[in-house]
């Protein structure tokens, strides 16, 4: 009977450990699906100095193209030309990985169709074969408030640059221009 006893004992502790064990992974797994599911849309803007007196800022995003390399993706205003801002959208690659083809302009297409064309500001000569810039002045106003774009352009060595910028990014180069017009 003592051991009837004891067991029937051991088991219910048993019974009540994997519940919470099972409990507790459920918690788990529903945090995990959440967190994924929820993930904030943020848009942050950079500053850095130009000059002792001169602060610029500017959007910067680490982005991966559709083969998986890795682009630095910067919009950034300029406002050296006197009273009116140019906006230049700068593309960075990996070195010895991707080449520009300059001077080739670079294609925007919206998730609405819409099809832009930014012309490229490295013709004459690029800082380096893994950076392109293009004159994105003409294009910002016309970038949708919702969906994302893709960047098409022709690379060196027959590949092209098919590059998705999410709604987050477009949010930050919204966010950028807009400020930018109150000064």
């Amino acid at each position: 009977m003592f051991n009837k006893l004891v067991s029937s004992l051991l088991g219910d502790r048993q019974k009540r450990y994997h519940r919470l064990v099972l409990l507790l992974n459920l918690v788990l797994i529903f945090n995990v699906v959440l967190g994924f599911l929820c993930l904030p849309a943020t848009a942050l803007l950079r500053q850095h100095h130009e000059t002792a007196n001169v602060l610029r800022y500017h959007a910067q995003d680490s982005l991966k193209d559709r083969d998986g390399n890795t682009w630095q993706v910067l919009l950034f205003p300029d406002k050296s030309q006197g009273a009116t801002t140019n906006y230049y959208l700068r593309l960075v690659g990996f070195p010895g990985i991707n080449s520009f083809i300059h001077p080739q302009s670079l294609e925007i297409l919206t998730s609405q169709g819409k099809i832009l064309t930014a012309r490229d500001s490295f013709s004459q000569s690029a800082p380096a074969p893994n950076v392109g810039q293009y004159n994105f002045t003409a294009i910002a106003p016309q970038l949708p408030q919702k969906g994302s774009l893709k960047l098409s352009l022709p690379l060196q060595e027959n590949r092209e640059l098919s590059l998705k910028i999410p709604q987050e990014v477009l949010s930050e180069w919204q966010l950028l221009t807009q400020e930018i017009e109150k000064f």
